[in-house]
């Protein structure tokens, strides 16, 4: 399953504590400047393991960053997997590109459409921005992007964690 996010300079700002009459107060400016994260979470077929990739770019994702990601991903499995995703445009493109290409070593699910609580891959967004990362306002890009990959890779870590997200969206494993 793969998904893309983007994440902005602006802080996610969170409720949070604080003691009484000191109301805590973040300072920023408004900023535009942005990352794209592309992810895909994989299940080996016998064992159940879990693995988390992901790649962080600095402009929007088009069909090629797909392309790029899923051969990435494929490269590192070095077998034919079924991939499940979005109807995003961007994904309908690369996925007739890639089936063009190498019709032998990827086959295709589609969730429904407009149907984000099925897709695990929205869980570990959620996670990143809205736990890992909530209230934090970045210095620049640079930071933002170590933010980013931390957050992410100590995701990837937490198979449990990964587990409860395909427990949410109702789908077994």
């Amino acid at each position: 399953m793969i998904d893309e996010s983007g994440f902005m300079l602006q802080p996610v700002v969170r409720r949070s504590w604080a003691p009484r009459g000191q109301t805590p107060i973040h300072y920023s400016w408004e900023r535009h400047e942005r990352l794209s994260v592309i992810s895909g979470i994989t299940v080996a077929p016998l064992r159940r393991r879990l693995g988390l990739y992901f790649q962080i770019y600095d402009h929007n994702i088009r069909s090629q960053e797909v392309i790029a990601f899923l051969s990435a991903v494929h490269r590192r499995l070095r077998r034919k997997f079924i991939l499940v995703l979005d109807r995003y445009s961007v994904h309908r493109k690369a996925v007739r590109q890639l089936q063009a290409e190498h019709p032998d070593w990827l086959e295709v699910a589609w969730l429904p459409a407009y149907a984000p609580d099925l897709n695990p891959v929205e869980l570990v967004w959620n996670r990143a921005k809205y736990s890992d990362m909530a209230n934090f306002i970045p210095e620049d890009v640079r930071d933002l992007h170590q933010v980013i990959t931390t957050s992410l890779a100590s995701i990837s870590t937490q198979s449990q964690l990964i587990r409860s997200f395909f427990r949410h969206a109702g789908l077994e494993l």
